[in-house]
């Protein structure tokens, strides 16, 4: 079939729940949008939690969860093996920390990409600095496998800090524009991409693996570009607006939408503000053993690593508190295993 606009483009469309369904090499998205209030002494929510099931909250009472956290919202120490996470913050911050001694502040449009590998311990908690006025969080994060042969590799993490993720901006004819953050793949115009951790799926050259954000102006039209690589599959999120045009596809609440990949396809975006997620690559296609936070190809390499983690906790905890956050300071920073520090560029103390 050639890849035209006039085929259509839409191949299903389905509404988004919690967390996204994906599809290979993708194991799954979580969407996590937060209304949370004022912050209090310890970094939590200046609120009464009464009501919340604490430890596991994803409640969304008063349009916010504290998911696994007692105090602070967020992840406690939790293991993690055989795929990546790509966390994206959009408002808000998160507090990194894991089992090699590593940890990390990012948020503001930062995104950190973890490959756990043979294994790693981390926690996520959200800490709520500002004492004064609201403290949103919005972030994606997404799941993305790895093949059989990187399964055992080394865990690594890599920080894209905000102003050095490439991103385009289009223009059309009405002068509305269209914003693109390319977090993984290339786009044209957008600038030089990123490179992916070394043992991700997305380090091969032809595995066509996108990860974008799109927000598109009220009335905005843009044109998804094909993908690159034979046998691409494709998969884009409207998860704010209030209508979408996709090819002949009309689209007017939160959906799941699958796209051929070899394709171009015009967006016409409605009346408000749209945001879109595009996830795309090439299936890994091979067969997926999961266990809650391990992630393998057998039943048996499953039960090979809880074995192995009851038994070595993926290298322990070695942090004072089973909820770490980093201080009252808001300023972004990573701190790798071994004592490489790295900051964003031009960071003022404040920022």
């Amino acid at each position: 079939m050639s890849a035209s606009l006039s085929s259509t483009p839409v191949l299903q469309v389905k509404p988004l729940g919690f967390p996204w369904e994906t599809m290979d090499p993708f194991l799954f998205c979580a969407y996590h949008d937060d209304a949370y209030p004022k912050g209090n002494a310890e970094m939590g929510p200046a609120a009464s939690l009464a009501g919340r099931a604490i430890g596991q909250d994803f409640s969304r009472k008063d349009g916010w969860s504290m998911y696994h956290g007692e105090k602070v919202p967020g992840f406690p120490p939790h293991p993690h093996r055989g795929f990546e996470t790509v966390t994206i913050v959009r408002k808000g911050l998160i507090d990194h920390s894991d089992s090699l001694g590593a940890t990390a502040r990012f948020g503001g449009g930062d995104v950190q990409w973890l490959t756990a590998g043979k294994g790693i311990v981390h926690a996520e908690m959200f800490p709520l600095l500002d004492q004064t006025q609201d403290n949103p969080l919005e972030l994606f994060q997404i799941w993305l496998n790895l093949p059989a042969r990187s399964k055992m590799s080394d865990p690594h993490f890599t920080m894209f800090w905000s102003q050095d993720i490439p991103r385009l901006t289009a223009t059309d004819e009405a002068g509305r524009n269209t914003e693109v953050a390319v977090i993984a793949g290339r786009l044209q115009d957008a600038g030089a991409p990123l490179p992916p951790p070394p043992d991700s799926w997305a380090a091969q050259a032809d595995a066509d693996v996108a990860i974008w954000t799109v927000r598109m102006a009220p009335g905005a039209r843009w044109t998804l570009p094909a993908a690159a690589g034979a046998g691409t599959r494709r998969q884009l999120y409207f998860f704010k607006g209030a209508q979408v045009q996709i090819g002949d596809r009309a689209i007017s609440s939160p959906s799941a939408v699958e796209l051929r990949a070899d394709a171009a396809v015009e967006l016409i975006n409605g009346e408000v503000e749209g945001e879109f997620l595009l996830l795309q690559g090439k299936p890994i296609a091979e067969p997926v053993a999961q266990y809650g936070p391990f992630v393998m190809n057998t039943q048996a390499e499953i039960a090979q690593t809880m074995a192995e983690y009851r038994r070595t906790q993926f290298g322990g905890w070695s942090f004072n508190s089973d909820t770490p956050v980093h201080g009252r300071d808001p300023a972004r920073f990573a701190v790798h295993p071994g004592g490489r520090e790295e900051r964003p560029a031009g960071q003022s103390p404040a920022s």
